[in-house]
């Protein structure tokens, strides 16, 4: 009796020739670092060196998570990722009403400048590579550590990193909007124009279908909906007047790694062939980086479990090794505690050692893409690649992203997806050890580390002693010109990074966007 894939595809017990009849690897494969870039984006992938080990962090303030980053690079970790707060990530100053009781929680706060100098301090920018998982306010934050790097007397040339930066997706799936889409566009676009100039070696933007698996999407709407938000974003950047091949060689993406190895494998090589061609044949690009999936992988948090938390160490090192198969540029494996609360520094060095693991005693960084022409991966590329098309049609038939969203289509078909996922898992045909299968009469005790909620509070002094400090009148006058950019058409990230520079807050600049541009409020589709 065949099995179903998460994308609800059949999986067969046994594949062999016939499931290949008239399969063209010419076509399908191509060589690894070549289109359709099935096999990787690079001719050497991991032969030549790993994938970058990043670890994803940020909690309380910004000493506290300085000291976290410290730790990881002294550790092995070759690259930082940035967690923010809810309020950060919303646009909110940490003193503002609508951040009580949030301050801190899932992420570090930044409220200004005096923040970001903290955050990086003692950590040479120009040899670290930093990922900032931001979005609506994405500029601001790539702004202040912009500023901090000038500080430290590094060139804004040497800067590398990536902000997410995918407002769209928060629209499907995670709800960290603040402005309505077109301005949202507009802003993104400003953000790839003032990259090209002036940080040149910065990913503009991470498009993400990490947070709709997290939200129940399959593989194929995974990589179908992050797709599609892709192709929005390079239609936005070439409607405000870029050549294609400016811009494109600096996207990136950023998926989930699930524990069903052989699909997920599947849904990255899909993902390459898939965009390599819309590329190619509807933009036109010719640069063959312009072409080129690069991502980046984080294993499944919403697969991890309260129940039994060590077994979540298992649970990662295969999701991992789901990711380092499927062939990601860089990889954050999940702290086996983190479905109980933030990670100690314990489970963080572990989830670090277990790419360490993967990378330096197992031998699949010993040869390229080693799943090529296996029947079973080849077959499931495929047939996860035409689900994912299918999807991406129906987007467009829409009229494309956007539209899509404002009629609820992306966030409904991942609603079902969720909705059979949890019934599979009540009824116990979806196995989740520990929880449906294989409990125990009583779980053992475990101490999680826990935010000092007095942190709201010294955010707030530190908010007050800045606003008595700086020079208001300065301020003032930066946000009446970022306003005054916002209105018409000149790039807004100058004017930002003024005031940014005069000290003024998130919440202070993403406030005078909001007198501009508005809100966003969900349609009654949602």
């Amino acid at each position: 009796m065949a099995r179903e894939s998460e994308s609800g595809l059949p999986i067969e017990p046994v594949y062999g020739p016939d499931a290949l009849e008239g399969w063209d690897p010419a076509e399908k494969l191509g060589e690894p670092g070549s289109y359709p870039f099935t096999r990787g984006v690079y001719p050497t992938m991991y032969t030549g060196r790993p994938w970058t080990m990043r670890q994803y962090a940020g909690f309380g303030t910004a000493v506290e998570s300085n000291a976290r980053y410290k730790q990881l690079i002294a550790n092995g970790t070759m690259g930082l990722s940035v967690a923010f707060d809810l309020p950060t990530q919303m646009g909110h100053d940490s003193d503002a009403p609508i951040a009580h009781g949030e301050v801190g929680k899932v992420g570090v706060a930044i409220d200004s400048i005096d923040d970001m100098r903290v955050l990086f301090g003692g950590i040479p920018l120009d040899k670290v590579s930093t990922s900032m998982t931001i979005n609506a306010p994405a500029a601001l934050l790539l702004l202040m550590y912009q500023l901090v790097g000038e500080e430290q007397g590094v060139p804004a040339d040497k800067l590398t990193g990536t902000i997410q930066n995918d407002v769209l997706k928060e629209y499907i799936a995670r709800g960290t909007y603040i402005f309505p889409p077109k301005p949202s566009l507009r802003l993104i676009a400003d953000i790839f124009k003032y990259c090209r100039t002036e940080i040149p070696k910065w990913n503009t933007i991470s498009i993400s279908g990490y947070h709709m698996a997290e939200a129940g999407a399959s593989p194929a709407q995974e990589i179908a909906f992050t797709l599609a938000d892709g192709i929005e974003y390079v239609r936005t950047a070439v409607a405000a007047g870029m050549d294609v091949d400016d811009f494109a060689p600096r996207l990136s993406f950023f998926f989930v790694a699930r524990t069903t190895i052989l699909e997920e494998v599947a849904k990255f090589r899909a993902a390459r062939r898939i965009w390599a061609k819309v590329m190619r044949d509807e933009f036109g690009a010719k640069n063959p980086k312009s072409l080129m999936l690069r991502f980046h992988t984080q294993t499944a948090g919403v697969q991890l479990t309260a129940q039994q938390p060590e077994v979540n160490l298992v649970r990662v090192a295969v999701q991992g090794l789901a990711a380092v198969l499927g062939g990601t540029q860089s990889l954050h494996t999940n702290s086996f505690d983190e479905a109980i609360a933030l990670p100690t520094d314990k489970s963080a060095r572990l989830a670090l050692r277990t790419q360490q693991v993967l990378a330096y005693e197992t031998d699949v960084t010993a040869t390229v893409d080693p799943f090529a022409g296996s029947y079973v991966i080849e077959k499931m590329t495929d047939e996860v690649e035409a689900a994912a098309l299918e999807l991406m049609g129906k987007v467009e038939d829409l009229g494309g992203a956007v539209n899509a969203i404002e009629r609820g289509f992306q966030k409904n078909e991942i609603e079902r997806s969720a909705y059979r996922i949890a019934q599979e898992t009540d009824s116990g045909e979806r196995v989740v050890v520990g929880v449906n299968r294989f409990q125990l009469d009583e779980e053992e005790p475990y101490e999680p580390l826990r935010v000092d909620p007095a942190i709201e509070a010294q955010q707030a002094e530190r908010l007050a002693k800045l606003r008595a400090e700086r020079d208001q009148a300065a301020v003032d006058t930066a946000l009446a010109e970022l306003k005054k950019a916002a209105e018409g058409t000149d790039n807004v990230l100058y004017p930002m990074k003024d005031a940014l520079r005069a000290r003024a807050t998130v919440g202070e600049v993403c406030n005078a966007l909001r007198e501009v541009w508005g809100t966003y409020v969900p349609s009654d589709a949602f």
